[in-house]
């Protein structure tokens, strides 16, 4: 599995994948989690932080999606500035150098697999990877409290920005996650994720680190 980063300056290349990718959110999200009020006649799950800066990172297999997460700039409405402001006590999070991270998933026939780096690992740790080439310093997430010890478990520095609160029966937390080559390399070594997956189809050179061998970074 690739993991390809989908940003406005290629979308056009990925028109078809992302048209899918929207149906899988709906199929994932309304179907299986059943969060009815993301219901859509047209059954695309799309909401207010799909924009024009949101950043995708799908991983693929030929042209089959595997995994999927978005990423919003803290500059940007997000999650937690418009939907779950009360989940962070110093207000939301709005840094040039801080993403948040949502909509994280892997399909359904490939979440539990024993073979090889799991889908659920290699998603992350492209997260980690495509913060690193850009200079970020941290992600934020909203995410249900069991996720937390989780990101711990995978070498990951994961600090809460308030208390848990119960949204829909869920106890749910906001968090800061470090970005630096240790956490990536925790999770790669961890996880067995075998180093860098991203592809950066058709994006500025300028922009992809050289990060170096996962373990030169412990």
């Amino acid at each position: 599995m690739d993991v390809h980063v989908i940003r406005h300056d290629n979308r056009h290349l990925y028109s078809q994948i992302l048209e899918d990718y929207f149906r899988l959110r709906h199929q994932i999200y309304v179907v299986e989690r059943k969060w009815a009020e993301l219901e859509r006649p047209d059954k695309r799950e799309v909401d207010q932080f799909d924009t024009e800066e949101t950043v995708y990172l799908l991983g693929l297999e030929g042209r089959s999606i595997i995994a999927g997460m978005r990423l919003v700039p803290t500059t940007a409405p997000t999650l937690l500035s418009e939907l779950f402001p009360g989940l962070s006590l110093n207000g939301p999070v709005r840094r040039t150098d801080v993403y948040e991270l949502s909509r994280i998933f892997v399909v359904k026939n490939r979440r539990g697999e024993h073979a090889g780096p799991r889908a659920e690992a290699v998603i992350q740790a492209a997260a980690m990877e495509y913060g690193l080439s850009i200079g970020l310093s941290a992600f934020t997430i909203v995410l249900e409290s069991w996720w937390l010890p989780r990101l711990l478990d995978q070498g990951w520095v994961a600090r809460p920005l308030g208390l848990p609160i119960e949204i829909d029966s869920m106890s749910t937390v906001a968090v800061t996650v470090e970005v630096n080559e240790r956490a990536w390399a925790e999770i790669c070594l961890r996880r067995s994720v075998p180093g860098p997956v991203l592809v950066w189809q058709d994006l500025p050179v300028i922009e992809r680190s050289a990060l170096r061998e996962p373990f030169a970074a412990l």
